[in-house]
């Protein structure tokens, strides 16, 4: 019932839409219960009189009657589909803003083809269950009622004998109602499971291509896509066996009209025209009850795909605005962690007890060997995730007392792994500010060194660069993530790693964008490199222990610890290289 209460919430802003598309339908069913009666009239008076004129008026106001029920099939027709497309867009933009409320550690539990899924296939059916499931329960349930009461005024005796039948449908009706629910519902998880496989291994496609593991992502493919078909093909064969009971009761129910209706005629109880007006009721009888019953093959395959975007809605982000958040305005850009401790769903801590203070406008390198914790590390500032104990503060105010948004609104991420939007440079560039000008855009690359290479592309700024920027070098990709970042302007920056996996020229490119874009800038970077931060005034240490060290490149490698084994393994490893 709540379930119900839900779908049916997403009527509420097409009201009036719905009650126009209800309306018109009601007047349809009351057109099919007026055929009848006029056909027994007809039958029963009107021919044994023979009156000619009264033949031609009936057929004429019949006429007129299916040319208004045209109209309002139309409507019905239009209209009624244009509410189930809107609650399905509805129903979808909701499903949409709410991924974006989610935290980081649902999208890292989560594949991206499970999440698609859930968006894009099982909100296809929910079109057609928004428009024809209210339509055809109340309709029917009008034919059903009407055609019952206009059967009784008939005959009651040849009534109640045809509708011993009845009874049974809706026993068969209540018993597939729940396998319905089950096969549509494995239906929609190997859909899923199926989308994940294909969003991964396109998404993959030039490791795949580079290690030869096509006929490999085939067969893993096949084995999902085969998944989905014994699943449709299980609950096709329901389908199968439901069509065709239900239209063997419905046939049986007519033999049971014919012979019972022959006796009654035999015996004068009737006549002819009350058999022909039973006859045409009794198809009007089947049809709505027949529409009904067909009705929760289609809801349960709606339903199944409502089910697991309710799922997704219920999903509640693990990091949100406390009540009473403030706004997080004028940053300068002090920064402190004490004694902050922090693990991955609760299980063993990456982080115990960090302490450090960093002060505005300050730039400090972070170094040490890999999982040791420095990317979760600076992950915590913006709050992708939540510390375990502890606090982090930005001048002085607890980052967890703040809004969301203005707390990211005043940090800038430059990663390793830049992610570009398929488009044009100029538009993601202008993701940094949405609202910047050409001419701003144009001087940001020109910060980041970008304007060079961006002019001598054939297109300039809106040449298109693919997915993911798939067309560009990954130095390109980097100066054109750092412009982005000169047209964001935040008070707090964090590079991740941004020039380790490029060429020697490439990098003394990035480096001098970046000391560019740190100027008057807090600057947290993670260095993979430990040659491109020798000048740092700053250095950071990390290691599975904590924060081990703390001081200059000199200094640190006068206290011949941890900082001058990384380092010597480096220079010792590019020598050999």
């Amino acid at each position: 019932m709540k379930l119900i209460k839900r779908f049916a919430s997403y009527y509420k802003p097409h009201i009036w839409l719905f009650i126009l598309d209800m309306a018109c339908a009601f007047f349809i069913s009351a057109s099919d219960l007026v055929f009848p009666m006029v056909t027994r009239n007809v039958i029963n008076n009107v021919i044994p009189n023979k009156d000619f004129s009264l033949i031609y008026r009936f057929a004429i106001l019949l006429a007129i009657m299916y040319f208004g029920r045209m109209i309002l099939e139309y409507i019905v027709g239009y209209y009624g589909h244009v509410l189930g497309v809107s609650i399905e867009y509805d129903m979808r933009k909701d499903a949409f803003a709410h991924l974006q409320k989610l935290s980081m550690n649902y999208y890292d539990n989560t594949k991206t083809g499970y999440i698609m899924s859930r968006v894009v296939n099982d909100l296809n059916e929910i079109a057609e269950v928004a428009h024809h499931g209210p339509e055809d329960l109340f309709l029917s349930i009008i034919r059903i009622i009407g055609t019952f009461i206009l059967l009784l005024t008939i005959d009651v005796r040849l009534t109640l004998v045809v509708f011993t039948i009845i009874p049974f449908m809706f026993i068969y009706m209540y018993i597939y109602n729940n396998k319905f629910e089950v096969i549509w519902k494995n239906v929609r998880e190997t859909q899923a499971q199926m989308n994940a496989t294909l969003e991964e291994s396109i998404t993959g496609i030039r490791v795949v291509k580079s290690f030869v593991r096509e006929k490999f992502e085939k067969l893993k493919f096949d084995n999902k896509s085969s998944m989905y078909k014994s699943a449709r093909s299980k609950a096709v064969k329901h389908i199968g066996i439901f069509d065709s009971s239900v239209n063997f009761l419905s046939n049986i129910s007519v033999v049971i009209t014919l012979a019972a209706g022959g006796y009654f005629i035999s015996k004068g109880l009737i006549n002819t025209g009350d058999l022909v007006a039973y006859i045409i009721y009794i198809s009007q009888f089947l049809q709505p009850l027949t529409v009904l019953l067909r009705f929760i093959e289609q809801y349960q395959q709606g339903m199944a795909g409502f089910r697991r975007f309710v799922e997704l809605m219920d999903t509640e982000p693990e990091i949100a605005d406390k009540k009473g958040a403030i706004e997080l305005k004028n940053v300068k850009g002090d920064i402190e962690f004490d004694n902050v401790t922090f693990s991955y769903d609760n299980k063993k801590e990456v982080l115990s007890g960090i302490n450090l203070k960093i002060k505005h406008g300050e730039t400090v390198a972070i170094v040490g060997p890999s999982g040791a914790g420095k990317t979760t590390l600076l992950s915590l500032i913006p709050r992708f995730y939540e510390i375990d104990a502890g606090s982090i503060k930005i001048d002085g105010i607890d980052i967890r007392d703040v809004k969301l948004s203005s707390l990211r609104e005043n940090i800038g991420i430059v990663q390793q792994d830049v992610f570009l939007f398929s488009g044009t440079i100029k538009e993601n560039i202008a993701y940094g500010n949405l609202n910047a000008s050409d001419e701003d855009i144009i001087n940001a690359a020109k910060a980041a060194n970008a304007h060079d290479f961006i002019m001598e592309l054939k297109d300039g700024y809106d040449t298109y660069i693919g997915e993911r920027g798939v067309k560009l070098s990954g130095g390109q990709k980097q100066r054109i993530s750092i412009a982005r970042m000169f047209l964001k302007n935040p008070p707090i920056l964090i590079l991740d790693e941004a020039t380790s996996s490029l060429d020697n020229k490439s990098e003394s490119i990035i480096q001098k964008s970046i000391e560019n874009l740190s100027k008057n800038r807090t600057t947290l970077i993670i260095a993979h490199r430990l040659g491109t931060i020798r000048n740092a005034k700053r250095i950071i240490v990390l290691t599975e222990n904590g924060i081990e060290e703390e001081g200059t490149h000199e200094e640190l490698m006068n206290r011949k610890g941890v900082y001058y084994n990384l380092y010597n393994y480096q220079q010792e490893n590019l020598t050999i290289v």
